[in-house]
């Protein structure tokens, strides 16, 4: 998928493409005149996984259209919890070597606790719910 949804108040951009992540990019989808707060966090491959050193790359696959379904629930999850004026979420698939941003997520809101927090939220719903595989 690459565009955008919009389910509720204000931009919500989600994207699982094997297009490289760019963070200025994510930054600038969710940038809002009422934003006190902009939260981004991007998740990285790693040279080691548990049990594996000396990773040099990972895989990533998703089923075309599953993954985004899925962000999407998760998103619209963290809007019913806090006032997110704007989401960016973008995930790679295809292959990814050390270094190399596997993951974005990116919120604005008028305040850094709710931006914080849904943050965290929707990195931990990601990595339990969305169906990529590495």
């Amino acid at each position: 998928m690459d565009g955008a949804r919009q389910p509720g108040p204000g931009l919500t951009w989600i994207r699982v493409s094997a297009e490289p992540i760019d963070p200025a990019g994510l930054l600038a989808r969710v940038a809002d005149p009422g934003a006190g707060a902009v939260g981004l966090f991007l998740g990285t491959v790693r040279e080691h996984s548990p049990g594996r050193e000396g990773v040099t790359h990972l895989e990533y696959e998703s089923y075309p259209g599953a993954a985004e379904e899925e962000i999407s629930g998760i998103v619209a999850e963290a809007r019913e919890r806090w006032p997110l004026l704007a989401v960016a979420v973008e995930h790679r698939v295809g292959s990814l070597v050390v270094g190399e941003t596997a993951v974005g997520v990116a919120v604005s809101s008028g305040h850094r606790a709710d931006g914080l927090e849904a943050v965290r939220f929707l990195i931990d719903e990601l990595k339990v719910r969305v169906p990529l595989w590495k």
